[in-house]
């Protein structure tokens, strides 16, 4: 008895004389300020730092915002600005003039001049039972569209590149995961493809600036987008030659809808209005350019899509794999 009372004063007073060490709040903050933040990470870099460094620089960010005149002290700009501790700063761009390059959708290495001497006219005859299904596929889905936009070839327009821009993304990431399970390259397709995507994207991004889409556009977007991703990422894994073949045929449709839009704009009916700053940097176009500039310009190259997406399709009819034909790329 006499011994556990001993035992239970010894403990207590180890504890008594432990306790502030180890279980103080200051003396932890103590421990961690002195010895633990100051050890240098010897071998680690900038990505790998401890999260202490990022208290330690919050704690910093708080003095510099507090010495300027507390926290809602700073103006707009820095309230904005996003920081971080990894060490990887926005890439600073300028033009060749020296200006700064305002536009992070695009850099001035992605930017072309459009070939406006391409044939507009070409047409693939449908011969085979698959051709003839895709053409009329296109066929049967320009009555609606049509009905719809009536004469509004801007808010057209704006509707058909949100379609335009799914099967080159679907194409090249179905080739992307095609060459990560063969281990096999791709013959330059799934950036060709890619590029396609990211092409018809801006011009999307150039008539949002000249249209203003309507709420009930806009949820049309959403419905036609899900049901042809869809249908189009079916349709190229059971058969990419009639997947190809249906782009090719959209594009000649989109040819047609751009040549009409351009006899609008040449009658009177659309104001010929200056071009978006977008597409003048996009296209390289003169500082004085106008819509129809940049409608010719997105004409050319919905023409180099269909002649992509046609030979694409050629490929696969003549029982081969498209990384055996080396694919068009350099025009965007």
């Amino acid at each position: 008895m006499m011994m556990s009372r001993g035992y239970t004063r010894l403990a207590s007073s180890m504890f008594t004389m432990v306790s502030p060490r180890f279980f103080s709040t200051a003396a932890t903050r103590g421990v961690l300020s002195n010895d633990m933040v100051k050890v240098p990470a010897v071998g680690l870099g900038v990505r790998c730092r401890s999260s202490m460094a990022a208290i330690a620089g919050g704690d910093k960010e708080q003095e510099k915002k507090q010495a300027v005149g507390g926290d809602g002290g700073g103006s707009a700009k820095d309230d904005k600005e996003i920081v971080s501790y990894w060490g990887l700063d926005p890439t600073k761009v300028s033009k060749e003039d020296g200006s700064p390059w305002k536009w992070t959708c695009f850099r001035p290495w992605d930017t072309y001049q459009a070939d406006l001497s391409i044939d507009l006219k070409k047409h693939h005859a449908p011969v085979t039972v698959l051709d003839k299904m895709a053409y009329w596929t296109v066929k049967s889905l320009r009555w609606p569209t049509d009905l719809f936009f009536q004469r509004r070839y801007g808010c057209r327009a704006m509707m058909l590149e949100t379609v335009a821009a799914v099967p080159g993304m679907v194409g090249g990431m179905l080739l992307h995961c095609k060459s990560l399970r063969r281990f096999e390259r791709s013959g330059g397709w799934i950036k060709a493809l890619l590029e396609e995507a990211e092409n018809e994207r801006m011009h999307l991004m150039t008539f949002m600036e000249v249209s203003d889409p309507k709420w009930y556009e806009r949820a049309l977007v959403f419905a036609v987008q899900g049901v042809f991703f869809n249908a189009y990422f079916l349709g190229y894994i059971i058969s990419p030659k009639f997947a190809h073949r249906v782009v090719g045929y959209l594009e000649e449709e989109a040819i047609h809808s751009y040549t009409e839009f351009l006899k609008e704009l040449d009658n009177g009916n659309i104001e010929n209005v200056p071009a978006p700053p977008i597409a003048i940097d996009y296209w390289r176009l003169p500082p004085n350019s106008t819509l129809r500039d940049v409608v010719l310009a997105v004409r050319a190259d919905e023409a180099h899509h269909r002649d992509v997406n046609h030979f694409a399709s050629d490929i696969h009819y003549q029982g081969r794999q498209l990384k055996e034909a080396p694919a068009p790329l350099g025009y965007h």
